[in-house]
């Protein structure tokens, strides 16, 4: 293969192309890492996220139905009495 054909099949520079390559897989290692995922472990890990976002999400679902709990406790006789209040006008 000629540099040409090279840098062709490679898509530019294969020095540039190689630093690409590097400066991605850093960012998208950090953020795998931050997502709890482990490159010697990736099975457990990808087990892992996917148990900690069902239980993050299950966790709003709860913390959703206890705002909305908290908050029919006052609006709901509020407009209870706001509809007996129009309906004897």
């Amino acid at each position: 293969m000629t540099d040409k054909s090279i840098g062709r099949f490679m898509g530019g520079s294969p020095v540039w192309v190689l630093l690409q390559l590097v400066a991605l897989s850093v960012v998208a290692g950090v953020i795998l890492s931050a997502l709890g995922l482990d490159p010697f472990d990736i099975l457990n890990s990808l087990r892992r996220l996917a148990y900690h976002l069902l239980d993050f999400s299950f966790g709003t679902i709860e913390k959703l139905w206890r705002y909305f709990l908290l908050g029919a406790v006052v609006v709901i006789p509020i407009w209870i009495l706001l509809r007996f209040a129009r309906g004897f006008r």
